[in-house]
């Protein structure tokens, strides 16, 4: 079977946004815990994080980005998204840690993504001098849209993801402050026909006695 040049590059392009050079999962985060990721970077290297939290809670959680020194290169509290770009001034292991100690029944769900370095050329396209052909044009212009259109769908993922979440929450609310309200009324019900009860009941007065 032949496969045209097109439809090479473009599974090189697949390809390349798979390996690329980037970290992206989410995780839990128990109450009172702390989680940490480690990655090696290389001095002058460029690294942006970027973090949301999509459960639990008040949606907050404490980040800090540590170097290879101790020197502390970001840290937030109790935020619920954020990002942060950053060079690294020397080579060595980088640590990213998500702290939910200051809560001590929420359970967290907690998304994270690292990127380090620029971004890797598409193979065969900037290897060599001379101007991109309308084909390697094409490829990169294919790639930089495939990019953009997993970065929308992920936030749209996310957002999706915490708006199920509150509308839950709220639906938990909602229904429990209703058994609260139906409660109530029983009970008022219960007394009021006591109280109505004790008005007709037949019971001996002082002026029957005499």
């Amino acid at each position: 079977m032949y496969i045209t040049p097109l439809v090479t590059t473009i599974l090189f392009t697949l390809i390349h946004g798979i390996f690329s050079k980037s970290v992206e999962l989410t995780f839990e985060l128990p109450d009172s815990a702390v989680e940490c990721f480690f990655q090696d970077i290389e001095k002058n290297t460029s690294a942006a994080l970027e973090y949301q939290v999509i459960t639990g809670g008040q949606y907050d959680v404490d980040v800090k980005i540590e170097g290879p020194n101790k020197q502390i290169i970001y840290q937030q509290q109790k935020m619920q998204y954020d990002s942060h770009q950053f060079t690294a001034q020397q080579t060595g292991i980088y640590k990213v840690c998500f702290s939910n100690e200051f809560s001590t029944f929420s359970h967290k769900l907690v998304y994270m993504e690292l990127n380090v370095g620029p971004e890797k050329p598409l193979p065969g396209v900037g290897e060599h001098a001379t101007v991109l052909t309308q084909l390697e044009t094409s490829a990169e212009e294919i790639h930089s849209a495939l990019n953009r259109i997993i970065d929308h769908q992920t936030h749209h993922r996310l957002r999706e993801a915490q708006g199920r979440k509150r509308a839950e929450d709220l639906n938990e609310r909602v229904f429990w402050w209703s058994m609260g309200e139906t409660l109530a009324i029983v009970c008022v019900t219960f007394a009021q026909v006591m109280v109505l009860k004790n008005f007709f009941s037949d019971r001996p007065t002082v002026y029957n006695r005499m």
